[in-house]
């Protein structure tokens, strides 16, 4: 019996290293932070893209900027709007076309590290990370939202890593 319960305790202790490992190896983050401080933390995987939306505000129409993490930057690859007007880039990429309603312009490759956006809540900022949307926009408010690439322990990335999970059981920031 003293032979089990001692094997027991081998194993969780085991169990114990492993997570404290796990907590203090350092992982690439994109970090998305506010004037409060760290909003969001995203490990940074093998699909290394995300993208910005939000609503032109003179337009009045959506636009979709996706980005790269490419060597601890973040390099925008691509845009894509409905119609050109104040603003607008006209030879920004190597590619334009247009796709199902939308003038597309690929091939930016254009480093923007850190990346500022003030998510104004007229325009609907909103960030799609993985298959995740998350609003960045918040009501009466015009947050200065800066956007980097980091190394750092999931210990450093708590606030931010808590904050994504709330936002994807709210649906809220």
């Amino acid at each position: 019996m003293r032979h089990l319960r001692a094997g027991a305790y081998g194993v969780c202790a085991v169990f114990v290293l492993v997570l404290v490992g796990l907590a203090c190896w350092p992982r690439t983050w994109l970090t998305v932070r506010d004037a409060d401080g760290l909003r969001y933390a995203f490990v940074v995987a093998q699909d290394n893209r995300f993208s910005l939306a939000w609503m032109h505000s003179v337009e009045k129409e959506n636009w979709v900027e996706t980005f790269r993490i490419v060597n601890q930057s973040i390099v925008l690859v691509s845009t894509r709007f409905k119609t050109f007007g104040a603003g607008v880039p006209d030879q920004a990429g190597q590619t334009t076309r247009l796709a199902n309603g939308w003038v597309v312009i690929e091939a930016i490759d254009r480093v923007v590290d850190p990346l500022a956006v003030q998510a104004a809540a007229a325009e609907h900022y909103r960030m799609r990370y993985g298959d995740r949307w998350f609003a960045l926009s918040r009501a009466h408010d015009a947050p200065i939202l800066t956007f980097a690439v980091r190394r750092a322990t999931v210990i450093g990335m708590w606030d931010g890593i808590v904050g994504a999970w709330r936002a994807t059981k709210t649906g809220r920031p």
